[in-house]
């Protein structure tokens, strides 16, 4: 499955966790030559373009070095209800990216003859949801809205006080909205859109996805404006394109913030009731409903453009989702913090003549756990910290696993010397199928798995080797930066 970026196609994806049954395939990478290695990944390194997930057959190869960057994604594909590329996300045009795998690869090509319909199991590719619309587009509806002659018959009695109890959606809105903000982001050139973001602490601390405000790291504009009108012209903190988490803090905060209280997302159930706040289409303020619709659901997002990708061990949530609903907070029925809306799956590539798709039912958010220890590092040193296994995986398209690759990118080794996995006693051509009691099925899911984790994390890895079944403890490194 494929979703997008705001305003831009997303990237295709390999295999994932075993989703629904009704979960349609992405399709194989393009390809390499016939014996080329597989597609390789270091839960902290750089893949280079993945292929679009509507492309023609072929197989793949390539191995990308353990170091940092993460893969960047390929060319922008159109998602289809069957099949094809998609868009995605819930942000702004920033750029979304990577799983943390070596240096550049070449991208997996597509397979032959694998008859698998749209019902097999798949990394989403979802598309980061950035509004690069801004709110002209709220402000044109709502004047349109208006512009007719009313219809409405007023009543000449009142029903009386309504009161809302405490736990209602209303109550839970009234109470969030003072503390969520549309973020508006700019380059030096001008470019950029809108986003979501939510109050973290009372120094002025607004975390947010950093796909929303990339544009704006590097001597750009970045504003936040509250409920209230009232607006502040903000600066990046920290930035981590891996986890697609940033923090901005406002400039001249006001005194009176209130945080939002962050949950747990770990204590998350299927069937949860879900709220989301945002700015969809520059509808600043909206607030959608819905549940938990899946946990730990692998999806790898990117704005399409050619920059780095992103994976997540995402809450898939049914409350519509839109661009510019980005770094916007998804709430619990108490009000609590559980994860920050980041990416859609949509079947169209949008609505209102602006070419962005949206909500099918089928949001992504980075769950809150994960956030905050992210977002708490980037304010105490500005840079994100990954956790690694220090091997390079295969990228390529199937769920048996996540194969060690038998070569790095560049004349690197496919296991660091004297890293985790060397430590772990894993070996290239070792086939990883589960991360304690999760089954692992492809690169890309090991990836997103060892990214819900810290350094310094002690897990247990099941691997195949030469047939046979056996288990390692491993305790996981760390990379510091995005480079």
């Amino acid at each position: 499955m494929s979703t997008e970026n705001e305003g831009t196609v997303v990237p295709p994806a390999p295999s994932a966790p075993p989703p629904p049954a009704d979960a349609p395939a992405a399709s194989a990478p393009q390809g390499a030559h016939p014996g080329s290695a597989p597609a390789a990944a270091d839960p902290y390194g750089p893949p280079a373009a993945q292929a679009h997930p509507d492309a023609g057959a072929g197989e793949s190869s390539s191995a990308p070095d353990p170091s940092w960057p993460p893969p960047p994604p390929p060319s922008t594909p159109a998602y289809s209800g069957d099949g094809g590329a998609g868009h995605g996300a819930a942000g702004h045009g920033g750029g979304g990216w990577g799983a943390g795998w070596g240096t550049t690869h070449q991208q997996p090509a597509p397979k032959n003859g694998r008859g698998r319909g749209g019902l097999v199991a798949a990394v989403l590719v979802a598309a980061l949801v950035a509004g690069g619309l801004g709110g002209g587009l709220g402000y044109t509806l709502a004047r349109e809205n208006d512009s007719g002659g009313s219809t409405t018959v007023s009543s000449s009695t009142s029903g009386g006080n309504v009161k809302r109890d405490p736990g209602t959606v209303a109550a839970v809105a009234a109470a969030a909205l003072p503390s969520t903000v549309t973020i508006e982001a700019a380059s030096s050139s001008g470019e950029g859109g809108t986003g979501t973001g939510f109050v973290f602490d009372k120094q002025g601390h607004i975390v947010t996805n950093n796909h929303v405000v990339a544009d704006a790291v590097d001597g750009g504009n970045l504003s936040a404006t509250f409920p209230n009108g009232k607006k502040y012209e903000a600066e990046v903190v920290g930035n981590a394109q891996g986890y697609d988490v940033a923090v901005i803090k406002l400039k001249n905060a006001p005194s009176d913030l209130k945080p939002l209280t962050l949950g747990n997302s770990d204590d998350v159930a299927v069937g949860d009731s879900t709220i989301a706040i945002g700015a969809p289409f520059g509808l600043s303020n909206t607030v959608t409903t819905g549940i938990i619709s899946a946990k730990n659901r692998p999806v790898a997002s990117s704005d399409g453009t050619g920059s780095k990708a992103s994976y997540m061990s995402a809450l898939q949530t049914d409350a519509s989702i839109n661009p510019g609903n980005s770094g916007g907070p998804l709430l619990d029925a108490q009000g609590n913090v559980i994860g920050i809306n980041s990416a859609i799956q949509s079947t169209s590539n949008g609505g209102f003549g602006t070419g962005q798709a949206g909500s099918i039912g089928l949001g992504f958010a980075i769950p809150i756990n994960q956030a905050k220890y992210v977002a708490q590092e980037l304010i105490r040193t500005g840079k994100p910290v990954y956790a690694k296994i220090g091997a390079s995986v295969s990228l390529e398209d199937t769920t048996n696993g996540a194969k060690i690759t038998e070569q790095g990118v560049g004349g690197t080794e496919p296991v660091d010397p004297g890293g985790p996995a060397d430590k772990a006693g894993l070996k290239p051509g070792d086939v990883i199928t589960k991360l304690d009691d999760r089954v692992i099925d492809s690169g890309p899911t090991l990836i997103g798995e060892i990214w819900t984790h810290k350094p310094g994390d002690e897990v247990t890895l099941t691997y195949e080797r030469g047939g046979k079944e056996h288990t390692t403890e491993l305790t996981l490194g760390s990379r510091v930066g995005d480079s």
